[in-house]
Parts: C-alpha cells; sequence; structure tokens
C-alpha cells in the first residue's frame, strides 16, 4: 500500500493505492455521512457499504448535469444533511466528478471522499481536486477546484470493471507516461500482455506512479494558474469532441486525442516520425483506437468552445518527446490547418 499526500495551503488530500477499500470506515465521520453511487457498482458492492444512506445515480455522462446535482442536493437536505455533513463517492469519474461539485457547493461546502472504482479514475479522475458537469455536449463546462478528504485506490475494485471500462482507464495512463514519464510509457510498453491480464501487481505499481506524477503537477499548480496543470489535457482537446459526438468512452477518445495532437507535433517538428508512430502503435496494442467520423468543420465550431480557449487562443498540450510535454498558444484555425495536414496519419 503507498500513501501519496497533497498538501495545498489550506487543504491536505490523502490518496491511498493498495488499500482495501473496505477501510474507508477509518476514514468517514459516525454519523452524518450520505454514500453518491451509480447503480452498477450499488448491483455488485452495495451489499458492502457503510451503513448509511445511499443515492444511487445512472451510470454515464448523461447523469454528469446541473439537473443531477440540484436533485441531489435536495436529497441532502431530506437526509438531514447539514454542513459538518460528509458525502462519500464510491464509483468511477463520473461519480467522482458530481460528487466533489455537489459537495463544493451544497452549503457552500462540505467534506468528502472518495473510493475510486474504475482504473480511469483511479489513475487520473478522482485525484486532483477538479469537480465538473456538462452543458449539453460541452463537457465539464461548470466547475470548481476542491480538493477531497481522502481517495482510496484499491486495484481488487478493477477486476469486476467490463473490458470497455478498463481499456478506457488505459488511455489516461499511457497519457500520464507521454506527458510526464518517459519510464512509465516504457513500463507500459514493456508490459502489455501483464496489464491486459490485469496483473495485480503491475496495476498497483503503475496507479501509485500515476498518482505521485498527478500529485506533483497538483502541488505545483492546482488551479492551472502557473500553466503547468494544463498539460494534464494532453489529448483533450480533439479527444472532449470524439467523446461526445462518436459516444466514445473517455479514454479511447483521448487516444484517439493523443494520436492528433502526437501528429501535429511531429508535423511541427517538435517529435520525429519514429516517435510518432511508437506512440501510435502502443495505443493500437492496447485497443485504444476506435474508428470515428467527424467532420471537420464540426471540429472547429467545438474547439472554438473548448474551455480553455482564451480570447482567440486555445493552450494545446504537445509532445517535446515522449515523457515530456508543452503547452502551445495557438488559434483555432491554426490548429485546425495542422490537423487536416494530418488526419490521414491518424
Amino acid at each position: 500500500m503507498k500513501k501519496v499526500i497533497i498538501s495545498l495551503d489550506n487543504h491536505k488530500s490523502e490518496v491511498y493505492v493498495g488499500l482495501n477499500w473496505n477501510e474507508v470506515r477509518n476514514f468517514i465521520p459516525a454519523s452524518g455521512c450520505v454514500i453518491i453511487t451509480d447503480d452498477n457498482v450499488y448491483k455488485i458492492y452495495g451489499k458492502l457499504f457503510p451503513d448509511f444512506p445511499v443515492i444511487s445515480i445512472k451510470p454515464g455522462e448523461d447523469s454528469k448535469n446541473i439537473g443531477t446535482i440540484v436533485t441531489l442536493a435536495e436529497k441532502l437536505l431530506d437526509e438531514g444533511i447539514d454542513r459538518t455533513g460528509f458525502i462519500l463517492g464510491i464509483g468511477g469519474g463520473v461519480v467522482c466528478d458530481i460528487t466533489g461539485f455537489l459537495a463544493s457547493i451544497y452549503m457552500r461546502g462540505i467534506n468528502f471522499g472518495f473510493i475510486s472504482t474504475t482504473l480511469l479514475s483511479q489513475v487520473d479522475a478522482s485525484v486532483g481536486g477538479k469537480n465538473a458537469v456538462n452543458i449539453g455536449k460541452i463537457k465539464n463546462i461548470l466547475g470548481c477546484f476542491r480538493q477531497p478528504r481522502f481517495v482510496i485506490c484499491d486495484p481488487d475494485l478493477l477486476l469486476t470493471l467490463p473490458d470497455d471500462e478498463y481499456l478506457s482507464g488505459l488511455g489516461e495512463l499511457v497519457k500520464m507516461g507521454l506527458i510526464l514519464d518517459y519510464n512509465l510509457f516504457e513500463k507500459i510498453e514493456n508490459n502489455i500482455a501483464l496489464l491486459m491480464s490485469k496483473d495485480a501487481d503491475l496495476l498497483e505499481s503503475l496507479i501509485s506512479d500515476s498518482v505521485e506524477l498527478k500529485a506533483s503537477v497538483v502541488r505545483e499548480d492546482e488551479k492551472e494558474i502557473s500553466g503547468k496543470r494544463m498539460i494534464l489535457n494532453f489529448g483533450h482537446t480533439f479527444g472532449h469532441v470524439i467523446e461526445t459526438v462518436a459516444s466514445m468512452k473517455h479514454g479511447f477518445a483521448v487516444a484517439a486525442g493523443m494520436v492528433i495532437a502526437s501528429g501535429i507535433s511531429e508535423k511541427l517538428g517538435l517529435i520525429g516520425l519514429e516517435e510518432f508512430q511508437r506512440i501510435k502503435s502502443l495505443l493500437e496494442k492496447l485497443n485504444l483506437l476506435k474508428k470515428y467520423s467527424l467532420d471537420d468543420n464540426y471540429f472547429q465550431e467545438m474547439l472554438l468552445k473548448d474551455k480553455k480557449k482564451q480570447g482567440s487562443l486555445i493552450s494545446f498540450v504537445l509532445l517535446q518527446s515522449p515523457g515530456r510535454a508543452v503547452v502551445r498558444k495557438m488559434t483555432v484555425y491554426e490548429i485546425m490547418n495542422l490537423y487536416r495536414s494530418i488526419k490521414k496519419q491518424v
């Protein structure tokens, strides 16, 4: 078991990788707690939950909206939750986003924590304090930064994941290696068979590496003020559009976005063709690259609504090499012209 502490100016968040999730009883209050989960998680694990009121939502991105937040807030009021209350989110990225956002605004903020049940949320979504909901097809446009008191990442929970959910998490894992740590990228590349078989020791090691890397970024730039944290958006500018329009799971869409961003990086001379092909090959071996068809004009329209846009510029994340990313401010039209020049490669 590994404990990673994210210490910030006025808050401390603790992430436990490899801890049995039932140990959560040692981290939550004896009363005044409500559990938020989704129907899939509740069906598998609900009988083992701590003895508190449970609110279960419909799984998936469709639940990640302000209407869900209002409904859940009303249920918290019905349960008598006040400013001393606590919300425990048990689920993947959607449950963590909803729990964190709700806890951040309910009575101007109450404490919360997560049991992360998917690979995607263990390596990324549950760590770092970003909480958001969507408006229509625009992802994460309403949100805030607020850290959970704790996150428990128990790799044993991944054994019940459907294959596509597990693979989706691998997309974010590869991303962390590409932008922050060549050794992590190489470790994934050299252990594909073990990774695909959900080897417990390997998973705990990779999740720990990813959490440590993300924690280092969050400590330096919690609210994306200096720009360091923006590198975590690698693959997401195009990926979010693909996810929404092609109804693709997040990690697969990010994988597609990473290929595009890597292709643009190669076009700009930041990485070589061999490096681009190596990145694309790894994503193919992990079964992360799915076919999609999107009109260039629609890509452009959605990029103009990207939350990272400032005036006419988007902070676009590029690769200087596997393990090192750079943020460059570019116009949507520059990005789209580069995309059109490399789209046959991606």
